[in-house]
């Protein structure tokens, strides 16, 4: 049995409000100060902040967030920064599904958990420009705790300089962890971000870990950390740069679909998607993933 973990509850949760602050910031100014290149005669999107609820089988409040979203931006068709912390019981499908994952035994006397995490996709107007999904969380039953999360690139045109600058700035970040951290946690997304139906990855790839739990929780809080601190510096760098590059329609099309590979995962494969679902959390933060338009040929 582990304790109730109320301060380490807390600090979690700050800290990823504290960063889903500083990405709506930086994303924000990318969309103002967009004056060069395609789209920028257009207006400039803003961020709409939206509760969350959350509601358990009685009635009771059973936690919530706030979905930051911009839509029809100039930069930006569509992006969310979602932060969420929820708790209550796990219906018993979830505790079959984590038991048989995890091995937590117990999980039917006592189903009780806490969960807290920011969740970010963001799907771009410019072809060139790539999507990107990013999350961290910390989660919390009174039999395990554990931390997870990563950010993947998902361009539909590749640019090897762009991949291998969001790789190597994720290494930066990982290496004073440790030196094993950064390869094992690419494999990972290597592996987790695979579509086997289509028998190939969803994007070019980048970090994933679930289940971290070293009993060290400092260490393995500061290791999600700086997967989260390492999201704007990999990513943002690459949309000043190609925000400005004109498209085609045929460009424009070869987006669309990837988009549609991009939801194929999210709806068949993602445990995220599929969390947040059985636990009643509001459907449209967790489908906020998808992208606005998307194209199956």
């Amino acid at each position: 049995m582990t304790s109730d973990m109320q301060a380490e509850k807390v600090q979690a949760a700050r800290w990823f409000k504290t960063l889903r602050d500083d990405i709506v910031t930086a994303f924000q100014s990318l969309e103002d100060s967009h004056s060069v290149g395609p789209m920028n005669d257009k207006s400039a999107g803003t961020f709409e902040v939206t509760k969350t609820t959350r509601h358990s089988d009685d009635g009771t409040d059973a936690g919530g967030g706030e979905m930051s979203v911009m839509r029809g931006g100039r930069v930006f068709e569509k992006v969310g920064v979602n932060i969420s912390t929820v708790f209550g019981t796990l219906a018993p499908r979830a505790q079959a599904a984590m038991a048989a994952r995890k091995g937590i035994e117990g999980m039917a006397e006592d189903p009780r958990f806490w969960a807290s995490g920011i969740s970010l996709v963001a799907h771009m107007q410019n072809p060139h420009c790539p999507a990107v999904h990013m999350n961290t969380r910390m989660f919390w039953t009174p039999h395990a705790w554990w931390f997870g999360g990563g950010s993947d690139l998902n361009p539909c045109l590749e640019y090897e300089e762009d991949t291998e600058h969001f790789h190597k700035t994720q290494k930066v970040f990982l290496d004073p962890h440790g030196s094993e951290h950064y390869p094992a946690l690419k494999a990972w997304a290597d592996e987790y971000f695979f579509i086997p139906h289509r028998g190939r990855a969803r994007g070019v790839g980048g970090i994933f870990m679930d289940d971290r739990c070293t009993g060290n929780w400092d260490a393995d809080f500061k290791l999600t950390q700086d997967i989260g601190r390492a999201f704007l510096p990999a990513y943002q760098p690459l949309i000043e740069k190609r925000r400005v590059d004109d498209w085609s329609e045929a460009d424009k099309d070869t987006q669309l679909v990837h988009r549609g590979l991009y939801a194929e995962y999210n709806l068949v494969y993602d445990r995220g998607t599929k969390f947040g679902l059985e636990t009643g959390h509001d459907a449209n933060a967790v489908l906020m993933s998808l992208p606005p338009l998307a194209k199956w040929v």
